[in-house]
């Protein structure tokens, strides 16, 4: 009973975001009433308690469970109560309560946080931003509390968060450090947060800025994990370890590598190195596949022997202690844990993923002689280009596409995720009973996708002369770059026509962000004035961000 009260009331149940259940949901949707818990049931429930124990995984009928729960609340809180307004039926008023809770169409399931995830992310933090000028004196988080929880609350931990993974996504300077921020100016972190989480290619879906200023765990547990996740495979990529090239036996394969997410590459590797040491099954996913840790065992052989010690993993049948030895070895690697033995027995992915990540970072075991592949002298473009494409990237997967961009030039070219983008741009703009899903082998496929999107570009007055589908399939940087400069500016001042009434109903164009640009620089005291964008793209796309 004392372990049921701590998770508070039925209506603390409810999820989302936190509106109590209203008595009049339970008449509406209530069925008739169940009966009175057995004493058969309260046996199995007296059984199952104290056996708990010794059996923690027993399994627990879910729907007895919530009767049981919302009976021992009547009982403890307003029992007694309850009992003198019904004659003593209150066994029986409370079974009709749980089946109206049961039955109440707003009802959800509980949110719940792992503890190991929450213990994991905290080692993160305090390793990581322990240095922070900002952070130090809060620093470091004790797991066994909620005090992550109460720090976030003002916005700052996050936006050092997403620096720490992307650096330089947030300029320092905007986000308000004073010790003590009033609610607008904890609003303004928080909104700077969600909109840089999405900017970076975090699922910021049904998560708003109150609820990051309430510091609800399982929203926040949960967007802190994708911010790490993102930092941890930062590397897993082509352009940042060029020798991930001897994966790959062709060009062929070397553009479906291209195309593979990090966790794909991050996996494609452990069975490489896996293949070195005679393993003999492919490992593919980050849970089921190394609940026994052999596949551990054997990745930290092939990448450090020399830190190996006896016992061998393999010789021990135990899968907690096997899973023990392995930590221990990379230990002696020099690497985070990320996760404890039991956490591996259990298969819990994203601290798997987490820890395999973290190998991958100390010692991939890839030859430093890089494969002389064409590809490769490609991957260090000009900085301009760079520049322009990583802005184009970060605005593309701030639109909340299903499709996560990591390159622009390669992930563009099937012509999909294009299509995803002028549909957000341009609801209802997309025919999609024509258009190809990936994966798309086909060329021609690819092409009549990218087809569409130029008809729909000149449908709402692109300037498109001089390019076909074929040059996005091909991956024409510069036909690329001109188109996603116009759809952007397209994007930008849709939202910007909702400004009409600043300007007495007069839409805003382009000579009105250069007035307005050049008076804020003049009312600042310097002389410097900017006569058009045409100098280069991000200006334009600075200034417009500014003004929303």
């Amino acid at each position: 009973p004392a372990a049921l009260t701590c998770l508070g009331s039925p209506t603390a149940m409810a999820a989302g975001k936190g509106e109590p259940l209203r008595g009049d949901a339970g008449k509406e949707n209530s069925s008739p009433p169940k009966p009175a818990l057995t004493d058969k049931e309260w046996s199995s429930v007296l059984t199952a308690i104290s056996r708990a124990d010794e059996k923690p995984q027993l399994d627990v009928n879910f729907e007895l469970f919530l009767r049981v729960y919302a009976e021992m609340q009547l009982r403890l809180k307003g029992g007694k109560k309850a009992r003198e307004r019904d004659g003593g039926q209150g066994i029986k008023r409370s079974s009709s309560s749980s089946a109206a809770f049961l039955t109440a169409s707003t009802t959800t399931l509980l949110h719940t946080i792992s503890e190991s995830e929450k213990a994991s992310y905290v080692g993160h933090i305090n390793a990581y931003l322990a240095e922070d000028p900002f952070l130090k004196n809060a620093l470091p988080v004790d797991p066994a509390t909620d005090q992550l929880f109460h720090l976030t609350k003002d916005g700052v931990l996050l936006c050092k968060l997403i620096n720490l993974a992307v650096p330089g996504t947030i300029d320092e300077r905007a986000i308000n450090t004073k010790r003590l921020l009033n609610l607008w100016e904890k609003n303004e972190n928080h909104t700077l947060c969600l909109n840089s989480a999405k900017a970076i290619g975090c699922t910021v879906v049904n998560i708003g800025t109150q609820d990051l200023a309430e510091g609800r765990p399982h929203l926040i547990l949960g967007l802190i994990s994708q911010i790490i996740k993102i930092q941890l495979l930062a590397d897993v990529n082509l352009k940042s370890t060029p020798q991930l090239v001897e994966l790959v036996q062709d060009s062929q394969e070397m553009e479906e590598l291209m195309s593979l997410s990090p966790e794909k590459i991050l996996l494609r590797w452990m069975n490489f190195q896996l293949k070195k040491g005679g393993f003999q099954r492919t490992v593919t996913n980050f849970s089921s596949d190394i609940k026994d840790s052999e596949a551990y065992a054997c990745l930290l052989n092939v990448l450090a022997p020399e830190c190996s010690a006896k016992p061998s993993p393999m010789s021990v049948k135990d899968l907690l202690h096997r899973a023990r030895l392995v930590l221990e070895h990379a230990d002696r690697m020099g690497c985070k844990r990320y996760l404890a033995p039991k956490d591996i027995v259990d298969g819990l992915q994203n601290l798997n993923l987490a820890f395999v990540a973290h190998i991958f970072q100390k010692r991939n075991g890839l030859s430093k002689q890089m494969k002389q592949v064409s590809f490769v002298d490609g991957v260090s473009d000009d900085a301009q280009v760079s520049r322009e494409e990583r802005s184009f990237r970060l605005w593309i997967n701030s639109l909340g596409i299903s499709t996560y961009i990591n390159n622009v030039f390669e992930d563009l070219r099937n012509g999909w995720v294009l299509l995803e983008v002028m549909d957000k741009v341009a609801p209802g703009s997309v025919n999609w009973k024509f258009a190809n899903r990936p994966p798309i082998k086909l060329p021609f496929r690819k092409v009549e996708n990218c087809n569409q999107v130029l008809k729909i570009g000149k449908e709402i007055k692109f300037s498109l002369v001089n390019i076909a589908g074929h040059d996005i399939v091909q991956g024409n940087k510069k036909l690329i770059l001109a188109f996603l400069w116009q759809l952007m500016r397209y994007n930008i001042l849709q939202l910007l026509k909702n400004l009409r009434f600043h300007s007495n109903g007069k839409e805003i164009t382009d000579n009105d962000i250069l007035l307005w640009a050049n008076k804020k620089v003049k009312d600042s005291g310097r002389q410097s004035q900017m006569g058009s964008f045409k100098v280069c793209i991000l200006q334009y796309v600075l200034l417009m961000h500014i003004m929303l």
